[in-house]
């Protein structure tokens, strides 16, 4: 008889709970959406399969689960701050030693040290031009239109998650340090996201992670609408001018400013910035394909796995089927609607003070979705206007967003982190 308690004490699908089979059926359809649909597969497959082994019950493979024992065995450390062990039933002391719950624990200290997004932003840097930026400031001021989500997710997670306070037991509301993480959403910028929530809120940090990159593979349904709603059918054929030409030497001398200029104002927002100039300077120099070729591939492969992996491991049913969720997932799907609006107004707005020489559909490049949006924008004036090449116009506002949005959340961890 004790044999077999032993036995049925060790299946875990009796120990399977309903919030753990919901969590396991979502990443069961976020597997489908990537394998069948081919919706971001790079980053929903390792993510959805984290979900599913976070949630399984006993192994103990959440990012959050460890075994102590194991971790003194192999480290000869005691157990990390925050760390629990799951191997057992709460009070029991852990016997056995299981690398991989060693293992999924380790990788997420990637997210939870905030490596990943400035390695992150150093490959970006060196897949990104910043000569459309430089040959037209002005649509800086489009990426600075596209920041308007940030601030709309974050009124409205700090103001309707109190008014909801009082009808779910246990939730108090968000702090306005909360609320600041949640409106990063708006960046839509998944590295930004997760660096902002690791300071300022990182119980909150799986459903802020896992809307924000699950908004950006939706970005070609969310965006489109709203552009041909806020656009008139003469500004859509609009032709822009070729733009300027960009030397050799202004593309070198452009990151080394902007990261002196940053990371002197906005300290709080070094590692991005420091990060995106270091890798564009790499592109930029000529002096060093071989970083080039590696960071624009391998390398950001590598991090996009460890990423969706860790946060999907993070995302047990205790921490994300919450009413904090459902305020975080319709506050991120706001931020970028927003934030599309926002841009397309700015743009609207350029468009009657040059005279008619800029397209507003270049305006939903507002927000970050690199390169994401500047296609959308592409097909869009395409479809309108068979000459119409937004693309390299669109560039502008993405690159300048991706700096804006980075600003925005060292000033956020500069003024909500204490």
């Amino acid at each position: 008889m004790s044999l077999l308690d032993s036995i049925v004490n060790s299946l875990g699908i009796l120990k399977l709970t309903i919030p753990q089979g919901i969590m396991i059926l979502l990443g069961l359809f976020f597997l489908y959406l990537s394998i069948v649909k081919k919706f971001e597969p790079l980053l929903l497959l390792p993510l959805a399969f984290g979900i599913i082994l976070a949630n399984l019950p006993i192994v103990g493979l959440g990012a959050y689960d460890f075994n102590p024992n194991g971790f003194k065995e192999l480290t000869g450390q005691p157990l990390p701050v925050g760390a629990e062990c799951t191997a057992h039933q709460p009070g029991d002391e852990c016997h056995h030693t299981s690398f991989l719950q060693n293992l999924m624990n380790f990788l997420y200290t990637g997210i939870r040290m905030v490596i990943y997004p400035p390695l992150i932003f150093l490959c970006i840097g060196t897949m990104t031009d910043f000569g459309p930026l430089i040959a037209s400031p002005r649509s800086a001021l489009i990426g600075l239109g596209g920041q308007l989500g940030i601030f709309i997710a974050m009124a409205v997670s700090y103001f309707v998650g109190n008014a909801m306070a009082p009808l779910f037991a246990g939730f108090d509301g968000f702090t306005l340090r909360e609320a600041a993480a949640i409106g990063i959403i708006g960046s839509s910028d998944g590295p930004t996201s997760i660096f902002t929530a690791t300071r300022l809120a990182p119980d909150l940090l799986p459903a802020i992670a896992i809307a924000a990159f699950s908004y950006m593979a939706l970005v070609p349904f969310i965006q489109p609408p709203i552009m041909k709603l806020l656009t008139t059918n003469k500004e859509r054929v609009i032709v822009m001018p070729e733009p300027k030409r960009v030397t050799q030497k202004q593309k070198v001398l452009f990151p080394i400013i902007l990261a002196l200029v940053v990371l002197l104002l906005v300290p709080a927002a070094g590692a991005l910035v420091a990060m995106l100039c270091l890798g564009n300077l790499i592109r930029e120099s000529g002096v060093a394909d071989r970083y080039v070729r590696a960071f624009q591939n391998d390398f950001l492969s590598i991090l996009t796995f460890l990423v969706a992996l860790s946060i999907g491991s993070s995302a047990t049913a205790a921490r994300f089927l919450t009413p904090q969720t459902l305020i975080i997932l319709a506050s991120g799907l706001l931020a970028f609607a927003f934030g599309t609006i926002g841009g397309v107004c700015v743009a609207k707005i350029l468009c009657v003070a040059t005279g008619g020489k800029v397209n507003p559909l270049i305006g939903n490049s507002g927000v970050s979705a690199m390169p994401m949006a500047a296609r959308i924008s592409q097909k869009m004036g395409q479809r309108y206007n068979s000459e119409n090449h937004l693309l390299m116009h669109a560039m502008g506002p993405i690159v300048s967003s991706t700096i804006g949005s980075a600003i925005i959340a060292g000033i956020f961890i500069s003024y909500f982190a204490h």
